[in-house]
């Protein structure tokens, strides 16, 4: 299969030269066999934004102003790109898992990749809600091969403010779309995903630093 203006960098599945038939199998995962993602189903995919601005005086956080700005740019941004993109606005951490456990049992089978923005606070590990932390472990689980398989083997982009941390995981099969004898793959239940952060590791994001 011939790459397109579309296609993105990933990491190689399997070094052969050979035809795929999309439709072939019960579900198409969109892994191929050369050195990029399939980009071209009917549908771009999902954006999700998760803008917390306000929170709970319970949580000692402060009013994060200017927030507005950042999430209306990012929409734009990926409206141009031909997302669909949800903007939600100051979710209780019970509020951002209910959303993101309804959005990964969606039918993603039509849209080449997802994409979640998530605006906060946030510390190590965490990112905050309007009444506390939720674990952005949990939050990103959701869309792991094994609980999400409509985006098996597509680019999932997380844009959040926290640290990611370093497990080992089992691996699922995935079916690679091929007609040949090794056309059932195993890829890591967490691979396909991009984790983008505005700062480093065990750095405070909002904290003011005097110049």
């Amino acid at each position: 299969m011939e790459n397109t203006e579309n296609s993105v960098d990933s990491k190689s599945i399997k070094t052969l030269e050979t035809n795929i038939f999309h439709g072939s199998k019960s579900m198409d995962s969109g892994l191929s066999l050369d050195n990029s993602y399939k980009m071209d189903y009917p549908e771009m995919g999902l954006c999700l934004i998760i803008n917390i601005k306000n929170f709970h005086k319970s949580t000692g956080m402060a009013c994060r102003s200017g927030t507005d700005v950042d999430a209306a740019n990012l929409r734009e941004t990926f409206t141009n790109l031909k997302y669909e993109v949800r903007n939600k606005n100051d979710l209780t951490c019970e509020e951002i898992l209910k959303l993101m456990y309804n959005v990964s049992k969606e039918d993603h089978s039509k849209r080449s990749s997802f994409i979640c923005v998530l605006l906060s606070h946030g510390e190590e590990g965490v990112i905050y809600g309007t009444d506390g932390a939720v674990d952005l472990k949990k939050l990103t689980s959701f869309f792991r091969g094994d609980s999400c398989r409509s985006l098996t083997g597509k680019p999932k982009l997380f844009i959040i403010q926290a640290c990611r941390g370093t497990e080992l995981d089992c691996g699922i099969e995935t079916d690679s779309g091929v007609e040949d004898e090794m056309a059932c793959q195993k890829i890591p239940v967490e691979a396909d995903f991009l984790y983008a952060y505005s700062t480093a590791p065990g750095i405070f994001p909002d904290k003011v630093f005097p110049s």
